[in-house]
């Protein structure tokens, strides 16, 4: 695929380099083009805080131990960020301004100068203000350079046996409580647990939104009914309610990437 060549091309021609890791679908191709080219100049770095799930900073530490790169990971409270748990429309570009300084830093002390990040180009059709952060603070977008979609990086995934390739979207977990609405640690827990459990119940692709203590249940549309059923549905409504939700919903639209974004 000539975008694949293109890739690989601007890559090689970087010097030593780090690589904003969260061990998703697209930072995990990236990763791995940059290994494939320039194995000896690269390391990844991920930030876990609140937002991220602990097994997602555990699977980011698996995948880069796979790829073969040296990676670091880096600890922040990002609850102690006012701009952060304030939630408004900038919430994202405030967190990302956080997390992205500190992989700078981490970066510079060890004299790597390139920072890369692995937006692709279907990201840029979405309200991401994340997205100036990191412009304003260096870090180069090789993905969309090469004109790579979502799509394009899971088809070339599967031919680098990336075990990512089919991995479901992520986002952090501030995305799941409304806009202007303050974010506490607890609904974070929450909404990270009813997840859990969706997931173990095989619904992979799953989001719950936090309304305070109502829960609107996101799955893939072709799930819908199977959430509905009898059986399924009594489980759910028992196990939000120990987790803390009085009420619980299904989208009837289903899970949308974005969908925290329609309305703006």
């Amino acid at each position: 695929m000539k975008k694949f060549k293109d890739l690989e091309k601007s890559l090689r021609k970087l010097p030593a380099f780090a690589v904003a890791f969260s061990g998703g679908v697209d930072s995990s191709f990236l990763l791995a083009a940059a290994k494939k080219v320039n194995p000896q100049n690269l390391l990844a770095i991920t930030v876990s805080s609140q937002f991220v799930p602990k097994r997602e900073t555990e699977f980011a530490k698996k995948m880069a131990h796979l790829i073969g790169v040296k990676h670091i990971c880096l600890e922040v409270d990002i609850l102690e960020n006012e701009e952060v748990v304030q939630n408004t429309l900038e919430r994202c570009y405030y967190c990302k301004k956080q997390m992205f300084s500190l992989i700078k830093k981490a970066a510079e002390n060890l004299r790597i100068k390139t920072l890369l990040h692995a937006v692709n180009l279907d990201d840029l059709k979405d309200f991401r203000p994340g997205l100036k952060a990191a412009d304003e603070l260096g870090f180069l977008a090789p993905l969309v350079d090469a004109k790579c979609t979502k799509n394009d990086i899971r088809q070339l995934s599967r031919q680098l046996e990336l075990e990512t390739w089919n991995k479901p979207s992520q986002s952090c977990l501030a995305t799941r409580i409304p806009y202007d609405e303050k974010i506490i640690a607890q609904n974070l827990i929450k909404v990270d647990k009813a997840e859990i459990f969706l997931q173990d119940l095989g619904f992979d692709q799953v989001r719950v939104r936090c309304h305070g203590k109502t829960a609107r249940i996101e799955v893939d549309p072709k799930l819908i009914d199977k959430v509905l059923k009898h059986p399924i549905r009594q489980k759910i409504s028992k196990k939000f309610q120990k987790i803390g939700f009085d009420h619980a919903g299904v989208d009837i639209d289903g899970y949308k990437t974005g969908k925290m974004n329609t309305k703006l």
